[in-house]
């Protein structure tokens, strides 16, 4: 009867511990946009996280003090960000005049790759440049400035290595027109094994054509931002439409069997977009990243001041998680603007 007993108190006590591991799981939550360790919002635009060694990093377009540059910022939760110093900043005789923008860090062979894109006055176009780094923070030193010239301005890059480890490259052409029109398009390359530069042609992604990207169409014809990954046999891609500074801007989705494409856009889009009457103004240019908890999160900015006077490019960063329905499709738990309840 004693064992008994002993059992019982002992099932007792582990359900009890289960229970309180339970309710602080589901106690611990978040409310966007991000903050810092001091309290501070998060003021980047194009945030990029990317993870090593159980540390997350983030950078973007930012404001630099030491001048033109990215900012690293660390964290182990996703949650709270802690400011680390210059990741990258513009060397004395660089090509790039001003207009640094949308870093992204990709690990590939034991090094740490940095694409962003910059304003080469000698040629009058953003142009895209690679830098390098053994550690995840940096400091990253200019490998190709710039690291191809199509042509005309090439923006947002973004590098995907695939299960063979050949490694692709996803770009937005920006050309604004007369009236002024500006307009963007997708396109992909595979890289060279070395990414010393494009290995081929590039291929037609994608262009603005669902009702949701015309909705400024006397100003702004916008696809940009691209992130590519993969699960499965499918290749998934976000990408933003519309323009940043104004109303409307969101993220897509688009599907594809191999790289290069062809990609078919979701009839379900936007991902998301503008909903003022959750305080939500113009989310976009996305990263996404896996939590601790094995979940996939998208990192993204929007406006600081969902009530702003248009156009405004005080950018804040959020985040929101991401699911997959029962047929595979890419799905959001936001744009939020609500506490979150996470599971770690």
């Amino acid at each position: 009867m004693k064992r008994f007993y002993f059992v019982l108190l002992s099932s007792l006590c582990l359900l009890l511990a289960s229970c309180r591991q339970s309710a602080t799981k589901q106690t611990k939550s978040y409310t966007n946009p991000l903050m810092t360790t001091d309290s501070a919002k998060l003021f980047i635009a194009d945030p990029f996280v990317y993870q090593h060694d159980s540390v997350y990093y983030m950078t973007g377009t930012t404001v630099l003090p030491e001048g033109e540059g990215f900012a690293c910022y660390t964290s182990t939760d996703l949650i709270t960000w802690n400011y680390k110093g210059v990741l990258y900043k513009k060397p004395e005789n660089h090509i790039g005049s001003f207009a640094f923008w949308a870093p992204e860090v990709e690990y590939y062979k034991g090094k740490f790759y940095m694409t962003y894109s910059c304003y080469v006055k000698g040629v009058d176009r953003m142009l895209t440049c690679l830098a390098v780094s053994d550690k995840p923070e940096g400091p990253f030193v200019d490998l190709y400035t710039p690291w191809f010239d199509l042509g005309y301005s090439a923006i947002d890059a973004d590098i995907f290595v695939d299960d063979d480890d050949t490694p692709y490259l996803y770009i937005s052409k920006n050309v604004t027109y007369e009236g002024p029109i500006g307009t963007g398009e997708l396109y992909a390359a595979k890289l060279k094994k070395d990414l010393s530069g494009l290995d081929g042609d590039v291929v037609f992604v994608s262009s603005a054509s669902q009702d949701w990207e015309k909705v400024n169409w006397s100003k702004n014809r916008c696809n940009e931002g691209a992130f590519v990954f993969k699960r499965g046999d499918t290749y998934y891609m976000t990408y933003s439409a519309n323009d940043t500074g104004y109303e409307y801007y969101g993220v897509g989705v688009s599907y594809a069997k191999n790289p290069l494409g062809p990609w078919a856009k979701s009839e379900d889009n936007p991902l998301m977009t503008t909903d003022l009457s959750k305080g939500v103004s113009s989310p976009g240019h996305n990263s996404i990243v896996e939590a601790p908890d094995g979940e996939l999160y998208i990192i993204y900015h929007r406006h600081a001041d969902p009530q702003c006077q248009k156009p405004n490019w005080d950018r804040v960063v959020c985040m929101d998680r991401l699911y997959f329905d029962e047929n595979g499709k890419l799905r959001v738990n936001g744009p939020t603007n609500t506490p979150q309840q996470v599971g770690w």
